[in-house]
């Protein structure tokens, strides 16, 4: 046998596996009216204000009672920035064929830039609801408890056009199941063969493995039941402090965190049942006044904490009242344990602005999408002058903001 000397010559070769894609329903989904309003005429600074409905009271006589019109707004900031980069040396550039695998290297950089985004829009799934659906203990896992979170949601009023549902994509599979176990001939077909809920209820559904989790108080925590002991009021006479009695422990400075949120309960011996009012019309509805923290609250040595509360809560007559009965001393509230919270909301209230970045003269200058996000980002590509190296950068600014009227918080238990 010959004594050969032979190389090993190393190939590496292109396999195009797909990536690991996460959900990017909020993205896809949400209102990209100001997506660029950097482009709107007069447009100046990184905050765009936009026009909420007016609200009004109605008079039972013929005779006016002129009362004042207020011109309600929202403001969607960019506030957010994020990027990827990564360099490269002059003999890797020549030797790994860095340049025929870039499309690589961007689809990778702008699908991890792109779920940052979608898990950021998510975050309004807790933040800006005040109402909500399940109590972080019961499993959602029926179309029932679907319909019956639609109906709640719907009571209070709601926009009648492109009603949407987030939830937890591990939430899906028993929904479905419960579907599918209804005897009958010719319902069900469509999610028995997708396993996908799709349109429900005059509702499109969509799930999300980038639901936000919600880490609760001690009070939340705790399952704690708390006690108003008197409330704080604004001028408009709304109820926007109540100060609870009855903490899981004194002087704990996590008893409340923001966004923790609350409900008041039913058949507390002397007290009556708590309901807001219809949004439009001010009647009285089947919702349970619920709220959410505004700020984190510490509990005083007495075992007594102040909440700050959203929305401001009035009884009294006019445009912005919205509860049936004033609070009184010796009312009682639950508070939500630590959850995961997906969003019903309708009218396309979940905006979205990316303006776009300008060009990075004298450096080659690009703006992508990444066709599964939807998400827009540029993409900079230079030299470092004397220092063997060759940079890109992809990145991006942006900006979230829910309405928080039109939207339901749906609460996954952990």
């Amino acid at each position: 046998m010959p004594n050969n000397v032979l190389q090993q010559v190393q190939t590496y070769q292109m396999a195009n596996l797909a990536f690991l894609l996460n959900s990017f329903a909020f993205l896809k989904n949400s209102n990209k009216k100001f997506k660029n309003f950097q482009e709107i005429q007069n447009q100046l600074g990184s905050t765009v204000t936009f026009e909420l409905p007016p609200r009004f009271t109605t008079t039972a006589s013929l005779i006016a009672q002129f009362q004042s019109a207020e011109q309600r707004v929202q403001s969607l900031t960019v506030d957010q920035q994020l990027s990827v980069s990564y360099e490269f040396t002059a003999q890797q550039m020549v030797f790994n064929d860095i340049e025929g695998y870039m499309n690589r290297w961007g689809k990778a950089a702008t699908k991890e830039m792109g779920t940052q985004i979608e898990s950021f829009a998510a975050l309004q799934c807790v933040q800006a609801p005040y109402r909500f659906f399940g109590d972080g203990v019961t499993q959602i896992n029926s179309y029932g408890q679907l319909a019956s979170a639609l109906a709640l949601f719907r009571n209070y009023g709601a926009a009648p056009q492109n009603t949407q549902g987030y939830l937890s994509d591990v939430a899906i599979p028993a929904i479905i199941n419960s579907g599918l176990q209804q005897f009958a001939l010719n319902r069900n077909n469509t999610s028995a063969m997708s396993w996908e809920l799709g349109e429900y209820s005059n509702c499109s559904w969509f799930e999300s493995n980038l639901l936000p989790v919600h880490i609760a108080g001690s009070e939340g925590q705790a399952g704690q039941t708390l006690t108003v002991v008197s409330v704080v009021k604004d001028a408009n006479d709304a109820v926007t402090q109540i100060v609870f009695s009855g903490t899981s422990a004194a002087n704990d400075a996590n008893s409340v965190k923001l966004y923790d949120k609350f409900q008041f309960n039913d058949a507390v011996a002397g007290q009556p049942n708590m309901r807001y009012l219809t949004f439009i019309g001010h009647k009285v509805s089947a919702n349970p006044v619920q709220f959410r923290a505004t700020a984190n609250a510490g509990s005083t040595a007495g075992s007594q904490v102040t909440v700050n509360v959203y929305p401001p809560l009035k009884a009294s007559a006019g445009k912005d009242q919205n509860i049936n009965n004033e609070i009184a001393a010796g009312m009682q509230v639950s508070v939500l344990p630590s959850h995961r919270a997906g969003m019903i909301c309708s009218g396309e209230p979940l905006f979205l602005a990316m303006p776009r970045l300008p060009d990075q003269s004298p450096y080659t200058t690009a703006n992508e999408a990444d066709e599964d996000s939807g998400a827009s980002f540029r993409m900079t590509m230079g030299a470092q002058f004397g220092l063997n190296s060759y940079g890109m950068i992809h990145d991006a600014i942006y900006g979230v903001t829910a309405v928080p009227e039109y939207t339901m918080s749906v609460i996954f238990p952990l």
